[in-house]
């Protein structure tokens, strides 16, 4: 067989295209460049910039700071990894017992949709306030005191409503058809939902999931409310004893530098899916 070759129209296209993206790309550069050094320029020309670089951009205070805040923002990693997975798991039970429509089972399908209505409706930091003080108050055997644990638990409650919609989501976009045919062949309904309807639910809801977990690990630093030495509290504690803000802009670096890479990421997953879809 003779080996494929472009015609000279297609290859002409396709420099043509590479041109238009080259010069596309040196536009996007040099706006953005301009764009970063106006805005310096503004900036560093204001009136109050010497007393903002001073209260803001310290790098003695920086350096001071961050092994403190570091050894702090590890705290915030490990909350986020344990809270992660209990959120993975109560949002799947509560979506899929939101679904259930036997008459029998009405009040548990009840409390999934009340715990959504409440978690959802109620401000994350207040979840955190409820559980982290007023657990321990109750003096129950049983209940943790641990403020960490205590943290981890609001979390979970608070993102396990918005996780669950996520999932109830997914599973209802997958056609009526595809359950009516794996229930032809003889399956179970549970076995329709394990093989069939969540395996396609849960590619579908990756990029929402994605999304929610970015804020998930911001919103481990509201933690800090109830004790724990997380990044933001280690930050509040050098800033009380110098008055100077720069160890804050060591936490919001920390965070900066974990939550980008998590949103760059969504977005490649988000694109791969819509190519896959031909949009």
């Amino acid at each position: 067989m003779s080996e494929w070759v472009k015609s000279e129209r297609q290859a002409e296209r396709e420099r043509i295209r590479r041109s238009h993206a080259r010069r596309s790309a040196s536009i996007a550069t040099a706006s953005t460049v301009v764009f970063i050094v106006l805005v310096m320029w503004v900036v560093t020309n204001s009136p109050g910039w010497p007393r903002v670089q001073e209260k803001f951009f310290s790098w003695k205070h920086f350096s001071d700071a961050m092994p403190d805040v570091l050894s702090g923002f590890m705290l915030n990693v490990k909350i986020f990894l344990i809270a992660e997975v209990l959120i993975l798991v109560v949002g799947l039970l509560v979506a899929l017992a939101r679904g259930i429509r036997t008459p029998a089972f009405f009040p548990i399908r009840a409390l999934a949709t009340l715990y959504t209505d409440i978690f959802r409706g109620v401000p994350t930091i207040l979840v955190i306030y409820l559980v982290g003080f007023g657990l321990p108050a109750l003096r129950l055997q049983g209940i943790p005191s641990d403020l960490v644990t205590l943290g981890i638990i609001a979390l979970t409650l608070s993102y396990g409503a918005y996780v669950a919609e996520v999932f109830r989501s997914g599973i209802e976009s997958i056609h009526p058809s595809q359950v009516a045919a794996a229930r032809s062949l003889g399956l179970s309904h549970g076995k329709t939902m394990r093989f069939v309807v969540l395996p396609q639910a849960t590619r579908r809801v990756v990029v929402p999931l994605l999304n929610d977990f970015v804020s998930l690990q911001k919103d481990t630093a509201l933690v800090a409310t109830i004790g724990p030495l997380e990044a933001l509290r280690q930050a509040q504690i050098h800033v009380t004893k110098t008055f100077n803000y720069t160890p804050y802009l060591a936490a919001a670096l920390l965070f900066i530098l974990l939550t980008i890479p998590m949103a760059r990421f969504t977005d490649h997953l988000a694109a791969r899916t819509r190519r896959r879809r031909g949009v």
